[in-house]
């Protein structure tokens, strides 16, 4: 708006390509004169733009930093008029964060070469330390804060204990999702190709998305997700920032992000229509091991390691919480909440608790007599009372602990071992491939002078059958679904034409409150929700058509619609 309203160009500075273009062919449906430059283009294609820019025929122009940062770039945009610099994902100059480019913290210069052009920072993932620093980085310290509210309550968060994931994820896809776009997230390039090969073959139509792919294959995939409907998208982090597509009805994590600010961005891609959506995770005390290892050996500095534990433990306490999810999720980021949301799973099934003084004694007890030398596996075996080579060559069948723990099967010693990790009592050795080490905090539970309580997880439930391939349906059952099959194909063939996604033509929640409310004119389709006048002179007649039970037109020329 301030891009429109003030004289000259709006430059908006945004770290990816793909978030370009969507942004880009959102903003032309609605008429707004936008552009980008980037590697993307022809040298035609960048003259173009160019000269379009002088002559004062763009409202916004989308770079990303490595462009702004050229000479070439700095000296073409002093020849034009400029609304403002726009710095999208503005979280990306914080080196704390989860989205670092270096870039970025270049982008003060904008301070001392534009001194007369307004600048604005925009992030929707930032805690207060993250934002303190764009401000000191970004040269905004003196500039109005406006935080929003962090709350998404159509999504439903659930956590669950990692069991046997790809059948967990079978049945929540099955049971929930069955013709559903979605996000799933992996922590490896290798666990993002098989996932996606393996949910093919139960009939999904799932794609891979990791930054060693080759740049074709990558923009293939993104392309097909954004257009296409019900596809699923098995990612690395690599993929999401900018991912505007508002029908992902659900983001699942087959493994535990690093930070509450990388969940709460990831998990955000879902349901951006407003629409009822799934945040879905499941973890295990191996992703546990795995992120502290990383951290722990990774080439940062002491302090870099510090902020970085803080946070991973900080994801450790939202998955382990027994309270709402929502509450400590917006607590995060010094928000406050309802006492209980209602919507996670927390507060629709409430965690029971068992009194596990004695078995977490005997669990630190098992980790100190085997010399602090052991990973989770043998320890379990030991207190199980287990008969393998291992114990034999340690001679761990000696010990005073041996065989204690058999009353407990060995999920619930994990359960066990998980949470002492969790809340501080034991610590993950990185020298020693994963050997778990006690922690200063477990003395007073050894001595009998604390007393622990700990979540009890849930039984694993076995899988259900497949279920029948249907169309997804909005919730509403007054809809008609003939009706809305209809208006979903007429959108995807306009959408066809132009080589644009389908919800740049409209979203799903306009397509629903078009098939409720059934207008036969065009002052009653300009009334439903996402109808300006730009979209309602280009396709209103046509949707009045496929209203009034009439054949779908045929798509109309491309080159009208522009």
């Amino acid at each position: 708006i301030p891009a429109i309203l003030r004289p000259g160009t709006g430059v908006v500075i945004s770290p990816l390509i793909a978030l370009m273009r969507d942004q880009v062919e959102a903003l032309r449906q609605l008429g707004v004169r936008a552009s980008c430059l980037n590697s993307s283009l022809s040298a035609g294609e960048i003259q173009a733009v160019e000269r379009a820019l002088r002559q004062g025929e763009l409202d916004l122009l989308y770079l990303a930093p490595e462009r702004l940062l050229q000479e070439r770039t700095k000296a073409l945009l002093r020849e034009v008029q400029l609304a403002l610099f726009a710095i999208d994902e503005a979280h990306c100059v914080s080196r704390w964060g989860h989205d670092f480019r270096a870039d970025y913290l270049q982008l003060g210069m904008l301070h001392e070469e534009f001194p007369a052009v307004p600048r604005i920072a925009l992030t929707a993932t930032a805690d207060s330390r993250t934002r303190k620093e764009i401000l000191q980085r970004l040269a905004l310290t003196d500039a109005r804060q406006f935080v929003a509210g962090f709350d998404r309550p159509n999504i439903q968060y659930r956590v669950g204990l990692k069991q046997s994931p790809k059948r967990q994820l079978l049945r929540f896809l099955q049971s929930e999702h069955p013709q559903d776009s979605g996000i799933i997230y992996c922590l490896s390039r290798r666990a993002t190709e098989e996932t996606a090969d393996w949910l093919q073959r139960q009939g999904f139509s799932a794609l891979a998305y990791h930054a060693g792919l080759a740049p074709g294959a990558r923009d293939a995939n993104q392309a097909r997700f954004l257009r296409d409907d019900g596809v699923i998208m098995v990612a690395t982090i690599a993929f999401g920032m900018g991912i505007d597509k508002p029908d992902v009805r659900f983001v699942a994590h087959l493994d535990l992000p690093k930070t509450i600010e990388a969940y709460y961005q990831e998990t955000g891609r879902a349901g951006r229509d407003g629409l009822a959506a799934n945040a879905w995770m499941v973890y295990g005390l191996s992703d546990v091991i795995k992120l502290r290892q990383m951290l722990d050996e990774s080439k940062g500095s002491a302090q870099f390691k510090r902020v970085e534990r803080i946070k991973l433990n900080a994801m450790l306490g939202f998955c382990e919480i027994t309270t709402c999810r929502r509450q400590a999720l917006l607590a995060y980021f010094d928000e406050a909440a309802p006492p209980e949301c209602g919507n996670c799973d927390n507060c629709l099934h409430p965690v029971q608790t068992w009194e596990a003084t004695e078995a977490a004694r005997l669990a630190l007890s098992a980790v100190y007599r085997t010399g602090q030398r052991f990973g989770v596996n043998h320890l379990i075996e030991v207190l199980r009372g287990a008969g393998s080579a291992k114990i034999a060559q340690f001679r761990h069948d000696q010990l005073q602990v041996y065989g204690l723990g058999k009353e407990l099967a060995a999920s619930q010693w994990h359960s066990v071992f998980r949470q002492l990790v969790v809340r501080g009592y034991l610590r993950v050795d990185a020298e020693r491939f994963g050997a778990l080490a006690l922690e200063k905090k477990c003395r007073p539970l050894l001595r009998g002078e604390e007393e622990l309580s700990l979540r009890q997880d849930p039984a694993q439930k076995p899988a259900r059958k497949p279920a029948a391939a249907k169309a997804p349906l909005p919730e509403d059952l007054d809809l008609d679904p003939a009706l809305w099959e209809r208006l979903r194909e007429h959108r995807r063939q306009l959408a066809q034409a132009q080589g644009v996604p389908p919800y740049v033509i409209f979203h799903d929640s306009t397509l629903r409150a078009m098939a409720r409310a059934k207008p036969s004119t065009l002052d009653r389709f300009a009334l439903l929700p996402g109808v300006g006048q730009r979209k309602l002179e280009k396709y209103g007649e046509s949707f009045l058509a496929v209203l009034a039970g009439e054949p779908a037109p045929s798509a109309p020329d491309p080159q009208r619609l522009l």
